[in-house]
């Protein structure tokens, strides 16, 4: 944990100055083309900002639940009622020093999103207890032409255009009832109890079809199916132009640059966007990066105040000074990595942060010198 914390506080902030750079240079060559209903040669090779209408005549097709739409994308969700193995450890101390590990199994039914093995569960009471009325695979399927304007979309425009919505169920009496004797076959392969009196197991409601008994109360085994599909809608994109398609722009850097917003918005949004984005993922990253390097340090040096647990009192404050010295010094670790992350890639603040690491560094050995006088 200690190693992979400090490999990923360099790379998070030599990643963000990257990708700030490739943003910034991105702006300053950037074209704001107003009307793209037809392609201009013009404009080949170059950045633009555009929005207009992305539009397609692709059908797209779910044969086993009866859709067919002329869409961006349909999607098929499917969950799965199961049982999931939760553990909880406690680690206690023994009489006369030392410790041990208790761990406990608990068990939920929950919808999952894949069918969940149980015959390896802890507990003899669960082991094998899952098993699934329906097995149905998730699936999303895409058009292949989008126009926008006189261009053509490529795949990963096509893709990051969102906005779902439901997509109309149309089962057929026939499709219905082929469904229906599914569940039953499935069911008497189970060798399930079956039901005192006639039970449909399909049911269907708006982009919805669930396999159970009834939808208001789940039975472990039951499968949930939910389809929406994106349809032709306004567009904003940050890309390269290439003839009549686009491709990502590559900055002097070599990160690339592309966006993609619904709706109609300016160039100055998505890149004050991308900028927030780009902000916020380094700072996740980077408390990310500080508890690892805190956590491994505190697990490296755990076995102190076990050692000295043989007198209960003095193990608790050896554990307590050695989780305020591993804290302190995981942070002043961490400084000192972003420091000579901004020393390499922008050397003014990482002398700033460089100091500040020195300084923690020097209040825990004055600290340390205090506690020994």
């Amino acid at each position: 944990m200690f190693i992979i914390g400090t490999i990923l506080l360099f790379w998070n902030e030599g990643n963000f100055v990257k990708t700030k750079k490739s943003l910034q240079e991105a702006e300053g060559v950037l074209v704001r083309v107003s009307d793209v209903s037809a392609a201009d040669p013009s404009l080949n090779g170059k950045l633009i900002h555009a929005s207009a209408f992305a539009d397609t005549r692709d059908v797209l097709t779910d044969g086993l639940f009866g859709i067919s739409e002329t869409a961006i994308a349909i999607s098929r969700k499917v969950e799965f009622y199961q049982y999931e193995e939760k553990s909880t450890s406690e680690t206690r101390d023994r009489i006369g020093g030392g410790q041990e590990t208790i761990t406990t199994y608990t068990y939920d039914l929950r919808w999952a999103s894949s069918p969940v093995k149980s015959d390896n569960f802890n507990d003899p009471n669960y082991r094998g207890s899952n098993f699934v009325l329906a097995n149905i695979e998730a699936q999303t399927e895409t058009a292949k032409n989008v126009t926008f304007g006189g261009y053509r979309l490529p795949s990963f425009i096509i893709s990051s255009i969102s906005g779902s919505i439901p997509a109309q169920v149309n089962f057929s009496e026939n499709a219905y009832w082929q469904w229906e004797k599914v569940i039953a076959d499935t069911r008497a392969a189970l060798r399930l109890r079956p039901d005192n009196e006639p039970t449909r197991y399909v049911h269907v409601s708006g982009n919805v079809v669930y396999f159970g008994r009834s939808p208001s109360v789940p039975n472990i085994g039951d499968v949930r199916v939910t389809l929406t599909k994106i349809m032709p809608a306004d567009i904003s994109i940050i890309a390269q132009v290439n003839g009549q398609t686009f491709e990502s722009f590559t900055a002097s850097n070599g990160k690339t640059v592309s966006k993609v917003s619904m709706g109609m918005v300016s160039a100055d949004r998505m890149f004050a966007d991308a900028h927030s984005s780009n902000s916020t993922w380094t700072w996740i990253l980077r408390i990310v990066g500080v508890v690892l390097v805190i956590a491994g340090l505190k697990s490296m040096f755990s076995i102190l105040p076990t050692l000295f647990k043989v007198i209960p009192f003095l193990g608790s404050i050896v554990g307590a000074g050695v989780g305020l010295v591993c804290t302190v010094f995981g942070f002043a670790w961490s400084l000192i990595i972003i420091a000579f992350a901004w020393l390499w890639y922008r050397p003014l603040i990482g002398i700033a942060l460089l100091a500040a690491a020195i300084a923690g560094i020097w209040y825990l050995r004055k600290k340390g010198k205090g506690d020994n006088g």
